[in-house]
């Protein structure tokens, strides 16, 4: 069987006034991520993994931010979208490790939901899944409070046929 890695990273400034949704999770805080779809940097960091791992490009290029059509979009849209091209390419996810960086809120509480959530939309177990929150401890935007960063990790199996 063939195996595959990608990587993906996305970072997203806090602003007032906008809902913070993670991994497809909607959590409560004041603050949510700027950007033309819904900011989910969770989903768009696994989107790029997943797209990398298959050499399929990377989340701009298939769902650019200049598009009317995906202004406030779900970005679960882009990765039901994005999982369609990695299984249309003969793989499957063999698992995602998610590392999501933010000062507040605290994560803890949510990585279940985010992990199913995940799972879900990847059409796999929850314990292919791996979620975990880290803090800046004040040190960098992330620290700082002013922006949330995630580091995604996929490892993607090719389909024996």
């Amino acid at each position: 069987m063939s195996v595959r890695v990608g990587e993906g990273i996305d970072r997203h400034r806090l602003e007032a006034g906008r809902r913070l949704m993670l991994a497809g999770v909607e959590i409560e805080h004041s603050h949510g991520l700027a950007g033309h779809s819904d900011g989910d940097a969770v989903l768009h960091a696994l989107c790029d993994a997943l797209l990398g791992a298959v050499a399929l490009g990377d989340l701009g290029q298939l769902f650019s931010d200049k598009a009317e059509e995906n202004r406030d979009r779900a970005s679960a849209d882009f990765l039901r979208a994005v999982m369609e091209r990695v299984v249309g390419a003969g793989y499957r996810l063999g698992n995602a490790d998610l590392t999501i960086m933010a000062e507040a809120p605290r994560l803890a509480p949510h990585v279940d939901a985010m992990r199913a959530s995940v799972a879900k939309l990847c059409g796999c177990e929850p314990q292919r899944i791996s979620i975990k929150a880290t803090r800046g401890e004040g040190l960098g935007p992330e620290g700082r409070g002013e922006a949330i960063t995630v580091r995604a990790v996929v490892l993607v199996e090719e389909e024996s046929s």
